[in-house]
């Protein structure tokens, strides 16, 4: 998968995009704003290539794209339309994971008539449980978590990438349904730092932040998958999700923390081909030459 660079609304994002010429496309929004990038969509949805266009990209302020302000939900979701039409995707189905599930949801809302099918990872529609994140980092027994890194989850309080990268690690010990120290400091070593586009993301953005009076405005098809034991976005904020979307439908992975994706991948993967299936956005997989 070739990473190609495109200047898309007055900034340089980092894109790949494999599949058939043809097919299906579905565009993948990461999450962790000046932390995530598309290497976890590419692991997660690069599957699905077989049989879909499937475009991955860092978000403007993470990964490898370019720094360009404004980080607001507005900037963020024009620029997948941009990138759906730079690349000519035509209906395509959005899939985003934790915060890149609020972008997923934003475009629906914006661009219905472009959205063939909704794909959900461990996300929410608004603020109210935010607090159980602090609570579950204050009280568990997995790691000690410094207090000053506890009283800054979900605050967008950094002064620095160095900083930011002490929090990072100090929580990431917690999104694993299994914990791997191991994992953990390959995932600290590997991650691009963009401070200020985090900073923006959840100083300035979720505290006004609530879709939940709009989401029975969704009408594409919607799966919502999440992690029995998510600690960010936890199994009541997807239900609430499922339930107002009019076709939404919630499936929870016993065995996942805050990625299912990836760390139940071939039941994500065949849950979610049956999703695209029933969907009609795919053909069942019988019907395959």
């Amino acid at each position: 998968m070739d990473t190609v660079f495109v200047e898309i609304n007055g900034n340089r994002l980092a894109v790949e995009l494999t599949g058939p010429e043809g097919a299906p496309a579905m565009i993948v929004h990461h999450g962790a704003p000046g932390l995530g990038s598309r290497a976890e969509p590419r692991r997660s949805f690069g599957p699905f290539a077989d049989r879909m266009r499937v475009l991955v990209f860092d978000a403007r302020g993470s990964g490898e794209s370019g720094d360009a302000e404004p980080y607001t939900h507005a900037q963020w979701v024009a620029d997948v339309e941009a990138l759906r039409r730079h690349f000519d995707l035509g209906k395509i189905v959005m899939a985003g994971g934790s915060y890149g599930g609020f972008i997923a949801m934003e475009y629906a809302l914006a661009h219905p008539e472009n959205v063939s099918a909704l794909i959900l990872r461990d996300t929410a529609a608004n603020t109210k449980y935010d607090h159980l994140a602090v609570e579950r980092a204050r009280t568990t027994d997995r790691v000690t978590i410094p207090e000053w890194i506890i009283e800054r989850i979900g605050t967008g309080n950094f002064t620095g990438n160095e900083q930011f990268r002490e929090y990072w690690q100090g929580i990431l010990p917690l999104y694993d349904h299994d914990y791997d120290p191991a994992v953990v400091a390959r995932r600290v070593a590997e991650t691009p730092y963009h401070y200020r586009t985090h900073n923006a993301a959840f100083g300035e953005n979720m505290p006004k932040y609530n879709l939940t009076p709009r989401l029975p405005e969704i009408s594409c098809p919607a799966l919502v998958v999440v992690g029995r034991h998510d600690w960010r976005t936890p199994v009541p904020a997807a239900q609430e999700i499922a339930d107002l979307i009019p076709a939404g439908e919630l499936v929870i992975f016993e065995k996942s923390g805050h990625s299912p994706q990836l760390e139940e991948p071939e039941l994500f993967q065949s849950v979610v081909r049956d999703f695209l299936a029933r969907s009609g956005v795919l053909p069942p997989e019988a019907d395959r030459p």
